[in-house]
């Protein structure tokens, strides 16, 4: 049984980690590249997997290798696919992704076909099946129905729209949310003005703040909690990291201050690795919580 189902990109990721970001006609030194897995979606599932949480995805990839190779790191894994179509004759999603000296991000890439499944691919029954199911970037009209879906069948529901929230109608898939996850630009450019911080009688709102931590919003009040105090090498992947911790402990405690406690720590963690796909163990988290290592 699939306990979350995560719904939205799966992509193949280049990342390059150079000396600094260039300027227009400028250049750049480039220490290492690497490949792997990425996409939220597929980051969150690969994620709760290692939290030793059923996880299944619904997303798409193009039939050619990249594709394989990104279902190949998912299945060993332990992430179930079934949700994941294969498109014939069509290239997987490949982002390009920066990572300077700081840890800070910059990304490059096309689309491809991570964003082929259309409201009328989707399977109610796999929706019925979890017990929860979080939304990522992808088509509105297809998060907005995984959403109405969950909602009819009492299966509480997560959205983190992610960077291009401020450019798509999110406004069904909102509606229906039980936790929204977003970062302190997102909340002033368009969450804000919707969901209210003061007004949330019925949802809890979530801002990270990446090193700085983060803060939840409850019907009972504010939580905020300052994050760890471990170097950044590479901050891709630990908004998802970070979301695969809470809804990990969302769904084992009603202790808001535990979730977050936890949440933050799994960030932290994949923050001082490489690679988006670099979800910690529950060993490694207890570890930093028993550490104290607080900002």
């Amino acid at each position: 049984m699939v306990t979350v189902l995560t719904a939205g990109h799966v992509n193949w990721d280049v990342t390059l980690r150079v000396d600094r970001f260039p300027e227009p006609d400028g250049e750049a030194a480039i220490h290492s590249q690497r490949q792997s897995g990425g996409g939220s979606a597929a980051n969150v599932a690969a994620a709760l997997a290692t939290l030793e949480v059923e996880a299944g995805l619904v997303g798409s990839v193009g039939d050619d290798d990249n594709g394989l190779l990104a279902r190949r790191e998912l299945e060993a894994a332990g992430v179930d696919l079934d949700g994941v179509r294969i498109i014939e004759g069509a290239d997987t999603a490949v982002k390009y992704i920066l990572v300077d000296d700081e840890g800070e991000v910059a990304v490059l890439g096309n689309d491809g076909v991570n964003e082929a499944v259309r409201p009328s691919d989707l399977d109610p029954d796999r929706v019925n099946r979890a017990d929860h199911v979080h939304l990522t970037s992808q088509r509105p009209d297809t998060a907005g129905r995984l959403a109405s879906l969950a909602s009819d069948a009492g299966v509480t529901v997560s959205v983190d729209p992610g960077r291009r929230l401020a450019e798509r109608d999110y406004d069904e898939a909102l509606a229906h949310a039980d936790v929204i996850f977003a970062n302190d630009r997102e909340v002033e450019s368009m969450i804000e003005e919707t969901y209210p911080t003061s007004d949330f009688s019925d949802r809890i709102l979530v801002v990270k703040y990446g090193g700085d931590g983060a803060e939840v919003h409850t019907p009972g009040g504010s939580i905020h909690h300052p994050g760890f105090d471990i170097e950044a090498v590479d901050t891709t992947g630990a908004g998802d990291a970070f979301a695969a911790g809470f809804l990990a402990m969302y769904l084992e405690t009603d202790d808001v201050e535990r979730i977050l406690e936890f949440a933050n720590a799994c960030g932290a963690l994949a923050a001082s690795v490489e690679g988006a796909r670099c979800a910690p163990t529950v060993s490694a988290v207890e570890a930093v919580l028993d550490g104290d290592h607080t900002r």
